[in-house]
């Protein structure tokens, strides 16, 4: 289950008057901190921008690679454990807008995590320490730790525990 937090609204849906859930030029900056950092091909540098303009938390030796989208109105909600790979393309998000209420969830991806390319992680998910997420995986809900999963809809394919038993 996703640990979201569900803001109910009134009349027309959150989307459209969404500068009353979040600042606008925080939008803006935001926009253009993960506009740039999707192109950096240095990761040093890519790791730095999301730490210092966005307030994420990115741990040591973690990876992320080309065209990776964050969330651009809470990219503060995301936290990428150490050593973590996250793959071409991927789209992280801390928010959702629905017709009728908007949520908000963080994202936890632990230490040693391996997202492949395209995959969508959606607010409100925990990826345990040393999980696997098959390119083009909808994470829609919690991934235990060492698990393997891939996926629309996300589908457990094996855990560390039933490949040490030599499944």
């Amino acid at each position: 289950m996703r640990k979201t937090t569900r803001y109910p609204v009134n009349g027309v849906n959150p989307l459209w008057h969404m500068y009353r859930t979040v600042s606008f030029w925080k939008v803006m900056k935001n926009f253009i901190v993960i506009q740039l950092s999707r192109y950096t091909p240095i990761v040093s540098w890519k790791n730095w921008m999301y730490r210092t303009f966005l307030r994420m938390e990115v741990g040591q030796h973690s990876a992320v690679a080309l065209m990776v989208m964050m969330d651009i109105m809470f990219p503060e909600k995301i936290k990428i454990g150490r050593n973590c790979v996250i793959g071409y393309n991927t789209t992280i998000l801390a928010h959702e807008y629905l017709i009728d209420e908007y949520r908000l969830g963080e994202v936890i991806i632990e230490d040693a995590v391996l997202v492949g390319a395209n995959t969508t992680i959606l607010p409100g998910v925990t990826i345990g320490k040393g999980a696997i997420v098959a390119a083009g995986t909808v994470v829609h809900k919690d991934v235990p730790p060492g698990a393997f999963v891939g996926g629309n809809p996300m589908q457990l394919i094996r855990t560390k525990a039933s490949e040490e038993e030599g499944m």
